[in-house]
């Protein structure tokens, strides 16, 4: 493979599109990347944010990788804040307001929706595939339909060195502490204190990073 993105084989077959596509889904490798694939690719990655930045209350920092098949909107007043050293993956879906903070990775078909009060996380936070957040809740009252009910949001507050395993759920005003580690499917929808970890629907305690080995 030369230092182009258009590389090809002796077959000519070009593997570019098929590059890019792979750091889609998988942006960890964008950080790894050798030497002669990163001039291009960070290339790419910039043309890809910029077109985000033009198109959506969006701030990106530095170092980010972000997916273009993500869906990133953020509307004037419900901005999407993403700090330096992030990774999107593809078909990530963010609505504003969310606040993300530095060195945090959203996988594969997280789904975040800051409501109205938002959505703030905190550094070196990893988030699996198909994880749902949600900062905001419809009525139950009985007296109407459920379309018809009004919409509340408290905000979502996830700490730092936080890891929310694959297609768990955090529900509207939900604070995660520091440490803590959310198990593969569960449903958090109580506050966990720092260090712990959580799991189950509705998630409990399971057990204290601070023990384990």
């Amino acid at each position: 493979m030369s230092d182009n993105p258009s590389y090809s084989t002796a077959k000519g077959i070009d593997f570019s599109e098929q590059h890019k596509l792979r750091l889609s889904w998988m942006p960890w490798l964008y950080f790894s990347l050798k030497e002669r694939h990163r001039g291009w690719a960070q290339a790419w990655q910039q043309e890809v944010q910029d077109s985000f930045r033009m198109l959506e209350t969006v701030s990106i920092g530095k170092g980010c990788f972000v997916a273009p098949q993500a869906r990133l909107f953020g509307e004037p007043g419900r901005a999407i804040v993403i700090g330096d050293g992030c990774a999107i993956s593809a078909e990530a879906f963010v609505h504003g307001p969310v606040v993300l903070g530095d060195n945090v990775s959203l996988n594969a078909r997280v789904s975040l929706d800051g409501g109205s009060k938002g959505i703030v996380i905190g550094n070196d936070v990893r988030i699996a595939t198909g994880v749902a957040i949600y900062a905001f809740d419809h009525g139950l009252h009985p007296d109407r339909l459920v379309r018809e009910q009004p919409v509340r949001s408290r905000g979502v507050c996830i700490g730092n060195d936080v890891w929310i395993g694959a297609n768990a759920c955090i529900t509207d005003g939900v604070t995660l502490g520091d440490h803590c580690v959310v198990g593969m499917g569960a449903v958090v929808t109580r506050d966990v204190e720092p260090w712990m970890i959580v799991g189950g629907a509705p998630a409990r305690v399971i057990g204290d990073r601070r023990t384990r080995k």
